[in-house]
């Protein structure tokens, strides 16, 4: 912990992203003085206030508390990406010589000084980090893990160990998700690495998937020599490991080193027997939601067992698995109406969690509610949005949210809907009429699909459907 032994003060710009929170809370843990700064009021930054960290809304230099601003030298600020140059209190800090990382370095600071767990990939980062912290959990391991999401079984993106001693223990495991957004993986240097997909995404930070195959195989090349780097099958020509150990995991392809058989699905419930090189694992039976969830299930298994998790914890790990929020998360579940959440933001994404229901619900009628997330990825990845979402029966297709982005000319929800083949289309993003539309409608399994701010209709949705007398 030398990197942060003369650091009393941490200020957070943009302490409510899922990740960054993370960090805000692993150092509140320390013991350190934790503030930050956020545009917006949410649930997590309520929570994070209600554990004893404090958080203005306004950019407003005079709101940052005097602890930060009288004791410089001893004060470490933490930003994320999303923080505009123009922001009053970055300003206030660059031109005042303050110590500032981005999220991502301080990430790899702390992984630094643990054993680590790396999972990266353009998909089910956040749903394998939480199970393979929940397996560490039930093996008793007492580890971190930094999550991208909200796992269930802590009701937190943040997983701390029990004892204090293991702050300082270098063995010590830490699973964290390893985000090729910005190239933030870069800055971790894994004992075990997973790679699950290389899709095209963020073409507004790389300028083609060859890019980014390039940077993740930057980020393999990173494991430790005495590592593992765990990649699915799919992929396996395009990730070069070097010299380091690889070993590889599908679903169901009997040419990899882990893979599943006697796949079945009983009362919601997945459960396989696990081919792994140590044996096989029978009756494993899979906590997490849906069919893409049986193939996340290997690649959690196979970086387990390089962990150094014996068998029985590993399988007890991925059972009682609760989920993540906003990942298959149902609301609703009724023999009348379902309702079921997802932060599903990418064709692939969109198409694994339609096909995963229509697995559940098999001949059930599915209406999607779907939010674009950047003008960018709609522009690049329209017809494989309007692919996947041609999967559903009815679809209600909101205005994109922007996030970090400036509008692009001609780039609009319409992009997708003018695409759109086999199922029914209608553009709303009022949020009273959605619910007006679900309220009136037959409606039998609902989605809500997208990273932006739908989450907001959440609640109003679950009411509208227990009002119908489903619920």
């Amino acid at each position: 912990m030398n990197k942060f032994e003369n650091i009393d003060n941490i200020y957070v710009l943009g302490i409510g992203g899922i990740g960054i929170s993370a960090l805000a809370r692993y150092f509140n843990a320390m013991g350190k003085y934790v503030c930050g700064y956020d545009l917006h009021r949410s649930e997590l930054t309520e929570r994070l206030a209600g554990e004893g960290i404090a958080i203005t809304y306004a950019d407003d230099v005079d709101a940052v508390p005097s602890q930060c601003i009288d004791h410089r030298d001893r004060t470490m600020v933490i930003y994320t990406p999303a923080v505009p140059s123009s922001n009053q209190i970055f300003s206030y800090f660059v031109s005042n010589g303050y110590l500032m990382y981005k999220r991502a370095q301080v990430l790899g600071m702390i992984a630094d000084n643990y054993t680590t767990i790396a999972i990266s990939g353009t998909h089910g980062k956040t749903t394998n980090s939480c199970v393979i912290a929940n397996i560490i959990k039930c093996a008793g391991k007492d580890g971190f893990a930094f999550l991208g999401g909200i796992s269930r079984n802590i009701d937190s993106n943040l997983m701390l160990p029990v004892a204090k001693t293991q702050f300082s223990n270098p063995d010590t495991l830490l699973v964290a998700e390893a985000d090729e957004f910005d190239r933030s993986f870069l800055w971790l240097n894994p004992k075990v690495a997973v790679v699950t997909y290389v899709d095209a995404d963020h073409l507004d930070i790389y300028k083609d998937r060859g890019e980014i195959i390039d940077t993740f195989n930057q980020f393999v090349q990173k494991c430790r020599p005495d590592g593992t780097i765990v990649v699915n099958q799919k992929i396996e020509t395009l990730i070069n490991t070097g010299s380091t150990k690889r070993v590889t995991y599908s679903e169901s392809d009997a040419k990899c080193d882990y893979y599943a058989t006697n796949i079945r699905l009983a009362n919601g419930i997945y459960t396989i027997d696990a081919v792994t090189p140590a044996g096989v694992l029978k009756n494993v039976s899979i906590g997490a939601k849906g069919r893409v969830n049986v193939e996340n299930t290997m690649a959690c298994i196979a970086a387990a067992q390089c962990a150094g998790i014996d068998a029985e914890h590993i399988k007890q790990g991925i059972a009682t698995f609760k989920g993540v929020k906003r990942r298959m998360e149902f609301h609703v579940n009724t023999p009348g109406v379902v309702y079921i959440d997802d932060y599903a933001h990418h064709p692939r994404e969109i198409a694994a969690t339609i096909q995963s229901v229509r697995e559940l619900f098999p001949g059930k009628k599915l209406t999607g509610i779907f939010q674009p997330h950047l003008y960018t990825r709609t522009r690049d990845l329209a017809d494989g949005f309007a692919e996947s979402l041609g999967m559903l029966d009815n679809l209600i297709l909101m205005d994109i949210y922007p996030a970090r982005e400036q509008p692009i000319p001609g780039v609009d929800s319409q992009m997708i809907a003018d695409r759109v083949k086999g199922c029914n289309v209608c553009l709303v993003n009022d949020s009273a009429e959605i619910i007006k539309k679900i309220s009136s409608g037959d409606v039998e399994v609902v989605l809500t699909l997208g990273a932006g701010n739908i989450d907001r209709l959440i609640a109003p949705i679950t009411d509208a459907l227990s009002n119908k007398g489903v619920s």
